[in-house]
């Protein structure tokens, strides 16, 4: 196995890991819907469900068409995913580091969906009573892999125009 593989598949397979060992441990440490102050006025844990995607996106979708649309749009992301790692030759850290955040965080927040129907969610952020929409590990392993993506297109638009 290449070492593009051995980063993504090892990655992801830590993010999975780290995101559903918080996750049941909040199940277990927390009631639903509550919540334990650990920094005042700044960070809380809390117990959540959300029926969206990442922070809240799209939790306003109706019924189960919900559960199944977000189930297709992670295959669809596995998907390409796999195929971009097949597919890419060069050797770019920053494309391999986000392809394998992103695929954990898929797959631990799909886990959630075909075991909850919903996403556990639990790092609660606010300042002065104004809440970031509370996520997971999960979340913090797309947003972040999403941002590697782009450094990754980025750096390979600069090599290819020269200016790199």
């Amino acid at each position: 196995m290449s070492l593009k593989y051995k980063l993504v598949f090892g990655l992801a397979s830590a993010i999975l890991i780290l995101d559903q060992i918080t996750k049941i441990w909040i199940q277990n440490a927390i009631p639903l819907w509550e919540s334990r102050t650990i920094i005042p006025g700044l960070f809380n844990l809390v117990h959540v469900l959300n029926k969206g995607a990442a922070f809240g996106f799209l939790a306003d979708l109706e019924g189960n068409m919900q559960t199944y649309f977000f189930i297709g749009v992670t295959g669809l992301a596995v998907v390409l995913i796999l195929h971009l790692l097949r597919t890419v030759h060069r050797k770019d850290h920053y494309l391999f580091t986000a392809l394998g955040l992103i695929l954990g965080g898929a797959l631990g927040n799909l886990i959630d969906r075909i075991r909850v129907g919903m996403v556990i969610d639990f790092l609660d952020f606010y300042i002065a009573g104004h809440h970031w929409p509370a996520f997971n590990v999960a979340d913090m392993a797309i947003s972040t892999g999403a941002i590697l993506l782009l450094v990754s297109f980025y750096k390979k638009k600069r090599y290819a125009s020269g200016t790199d």
